[in-house]
């Protein structure tokens, strides 16, 4: 049965868009999730929504316990993750408020737990990641998207960094190089993880800001980014909540 954990980046873990939603407090061998999860229906599918950063985006994007998040999700049966983000553009067309229906990474973070194989003690483990997110769940946010009206992008490559802080000119323009098409802080390694435990995963990412690449700009503050998501949240709630109904079909 069909049962989709939905995982809400900055000013996306709206709890509103669920009927009956209640409060679920779980605890996995990897400790808490960020926060407790919110468990209720979207079109009469299973619904669990985790808010990444805690309800009050207490959490820096190194605090996240990414492995309880996931496992969490595991242990309740969740059988599709959609995830929300934002992100900074590394590409011109990928205009302030459009939509990109991820489709590979680059794992650029350094101090976070990435995996679930704690040793090779009962054998070689070594995921194949090729093509972490899954196609079905992507292409169905796509059309959705599309049919909606939406500025969206069928494809987009995210470069994940460690933060908190922002990049370097250098940074930016550097992984502009190596072909990446956003930047965030948060895709890796959550979609490593589910992958891991085999749970297809789909990441849609909003364009807030152009990073620092594109020096016509002055350098993106938090606050200028948090006016886009406000601006624009609502397209993505409509987007999940109609590509949940097209899941059902």
């Amino acid at each position: 049965m069909l049962k989709i954990g939905i995982i809400g980046g900055s000013g996306l873990d709206d709890p509103g868009i669920l009927k009956n939603p209640k409060e679920l407090e779980i605890t996995t061998e990897y400790g808490t999730p960020s926060s407790p999860l919110l468990s209720g229906k979207i079109n009469d599918v299973d619904i669990l929504i985790l808010a990444r950063h805690g309800r009050n985006h207490q959490l820096s994007p190194t605090q996240v316990n990414n492995r309880a998040n996931i496992k969490a999700f595991q242990q309740e049966g969740v059988t599709h993750i959609i995830a929300t983000t934002a992100c900074g553009s590394l590409k011109y067309e990928i205009d302030r408020g459009h939509l990109v229906i991820l489709d590979q990474f680059i794992d650029f973070t350094r101090f976070r737990k990435n995996t679930f194989i704690e040793s090779f003690e009962n054998g070689l483990v070594h995921p194949v990641m090729a093509h972490p997110f899954d196609e079905n769940l992507r292409k169905k946010l796509y059309e959705t998207a599309k049919k909606l009206d939406l500025n969206v992008h069928e494809n987009g490559c995210v470069v994940t960094i460690e933060g908190p802080r922002f990049s370097t000119i250098a940074e930016s323009k550097m992984f502009k190089s190596w072909g990446a098409d956003v930047i965030n802080m948060s895709t890796a390694p959550e979609v490593i993880l589910a992958n891991e435990v085999a749970i297809p995963y789909a990441a849609v990412a909003m364009s807030t800001d152009y990073d620092c690449w594109n020096e016509d700009e002055a350098p993106v503050t938090w606050e200028e980014i948090m006016a886009v998501f406000d601006q624009n949240a609502h397209n993505v709630i409509e987007l999940i909540v109609n590509a949940i109904a097209a899941l059902k079909e």
